[in-house]
């Protein structure tokens, strides 16, 4: 499986897994809520504490402060006077909210219980606190049957201390030098002037950190040199990036306390922080694995090339996604989403996914473990199947082995993985076995003095081991007598054993010469060498060619 292939199989997982979770997120969950089950939704979406709060800036933010009322409990107010200051109650809360940095309405439950481990009454959930001069107060929400619905709205003793309160409302003290029409001028509930504020410091942060980085690096740099060799430069300068959207969000959050934008744009703006924050971490943690995987690589056997084209890029790539599957479930979670409907959607996905590629995974699975196990390495001569071959490649689907016919064979690696692999390069020493049969006219003493020469000529080579019992008379048949010979040359390489071998052999063709030992000849052979004696004449010609070819190796 080549690298484009590979990209493929990883971006059809990922949209299979995404589509899947998709279908699957837009399935009602049902999450143990009092409502019947027969009444209507609420049409203020007061379900829960953060939908009721968001529901209730969005129409202070529109102007819409008679349905903001709606989001109060008025119950202590006359009847008479609720429609005059019920308005002005959810104007003043409005802006109370927007002011005080320290509330958000990602604090808020999304449940339809509220927060259950706050210590407060089931019915009653935290809304804000309040502290000026000593003074502290809290805001709370309670819950209420309305309609056959269970809604969550501001509580009446909260409603009642909300004039008394409406002095912290007060806006920075920068908005009285600016000109009116910029602090009246709104966008979503949010003075123009603070958009403006927050657009100059994103562009500001972009260029600072960017002059930041650049400094940092060069004085990283002859550290690195010295202290991480195998550090190289451009891994150095991928950590800026997400260095620098970090250091970027820290600062961004830090000076939106002093512009003080709108809850709502407050809630929009920390889930895009949140997005950035986890994201580039996850960018950080991509470049630390890019780092561990260089060094990894580095110490590898040149020949273990498989292991550094195949396996590590694809275990770096498997790394990358979880780590940027594990950042996606996090920001969705901080959203607000449900991560155990989007799990349960990949797992649905990748079930898919696996019974589609099977015979690509198994294959997949075989490379993966032929690699890590390392029967073979490239360049290894093995025997497999019956034949015998050089392997050339270990890819992630096949193994291309070279045979000595100059031939190609690719094996899938689910077969290759499951076969009986005799790896011939990883011989320490290399079997030498020749057989020798003496013809039957040779004498007792010429078989031992013949003995003696092979087992004198074995020792004497300082690459070969003779073992205890190097030579051994094992045969008396019709036609000869056989002499095999046991020893190991030490080498593993191929080139030199066949060198040593023929240096053994025509020595012990000279001991056979000086003994006067004749070999034993085939029947075949001799008709052979008679005929090649009448064509060219001479005995001693036909016996050395028959002596020369009937030595069995």
């Amino acid at each position: 499986m080549n690298r484009r292939q590979e990209h493929a199989l990883v971006v059809a997982v990922l949209l299979c897994t995404a589509s899947m979770s998709c279908v699957c997120a837009a399935q009602p969950i049902v999450t143990g809520s009092s409502q019947s089950a027969n009444a209507a939704p609420d049409a203020l979406g007061r379900e829960t504490p953060r939908s009721s709060i968001r529901g209730f800036l969005e129409a202070c933010h529109d102007g819409k402060y008679v349905r903001a009322t709606g989001y109060l409990d008025l119950s202590r107010l006359p009847k008479n006077q609720r429609t005059t200051e019920g308005p002005e109650l959810a104007r003043q809360l409005g802006i109370l909210l927007d002011r005080d940095m320290d509330f958000e309405v990602e604090d808020l439950s999304s449940t339809t219980e509220g927060q259950l481990n706050d210590g407060l009454d089931p019915d009653l959930e935290r809304l804000a606190r309040f502290r000026e001069n000593g003074r502290a107060a809290t805001l709370y929400l309670q819950r209420q049957e309305h309609n056959g619905n269970s809604v969550w709205v501001v509580s009446a003793d909260s409603v009642s201390r909300i004039p008394q309160w409406s002095s912290l409302s007060q806006g920075p003290a920068i908005e009285k030098r600016l000109p009116p029409w910029l602090v009246e001028t709104r966008l979503f509930g949010t003075a123009l002037w603070v958009w403006i504020a927050l657009a100059v410091l994103a562009l500001l942060l972009s260029v600072v950190s960017k002059l930041l980085s650049r400094i940092v690096i060069s004085l990283v740099k002859p550290v690195a040199r010295r202290y991480a060799q195998g550090l190289q430069a451009y891994r150095l300068e991928s950590f800026t990036e997400p260095l620098r959207l970090l250091l970027s969000v820290a600062v961004f959050r830090a000076c939106m306390e002093a512009i003080g934008p709108s809850a709502l744009l407050r809630e929009y703006l920390l889930g895009l922080l949140a997005l950035l924050a986890v994201f580039g971490l996850a960018a950080l943690l991509m470049r630390v694995v890019d780092v561990v995987s260089d060094r990894m690589t580095a110490r590898l056997d040149p020949r273990q090339r498989a292991l550094s084209y195949s396996v590590l890029p694809l275990g770096v790539r498997f790394v990358k996604i979880c780590i940027f599957c594990l950042a996606l479930l996090i920001v969705l979670d901080q959203w607000g989403l449900h991560i155990t409907t989007i799990l349960a959607g990949v797992g649905v996905g990748g079930l898919a996914v696996a019974l589609a590629a099977q015979k690509t995974i198994e294959n997949l699975f075989g490379g993966i473990s032929v690699i890590s196990d390392r029967p073979v390495l490239v360049g290894d001569v093995c025997q497999f199947g019956g034949q015998t071959g050089v392997v050339e490649d270990i890819g992630l689907r096949s193994t291309r082995i070279r045979t000595a016919e100059r031939t190609l064979v690719t094996i899938p690696n689910a077969q290759f993985s499951t076969m009986t692999l005799e790896n011939l390069s990883r011989r320490d020493r290399m079997l030498f076995k020749p057989v020798l049969q003496l013809h039957r006219d040779t004498s007792p003493d010429q078989v031992r003095a013949m003995m003696q020469r092979i087992e004198q000529i074995l020792r004497d080579e300082p690459k070969v081991d003779p073992t205890e019992v190097p030579v051994r008379f094992t045969k008396i048949v019709p036609e000869a007598y056989t002499l095999e010979v046991f020893a190991y040359v030490l080498t593993s390489d191929g080139s030199e054993y066949l060198r040593q071998q023929s240096r053994l052999l025509l020595k012990m063709l000279d001991a056979a010469a000086e003994l006067g030992v004749r070999f034993a000849v085939p029947f075949q052979e001799s008709v052979t060498a008679a005929a090649a004696q009448a064509g060219q004449g001479g005995p001693g010609a036909r016996d050395e060619d028959s002596a020369l070819r009937s030595l069995a190796l």
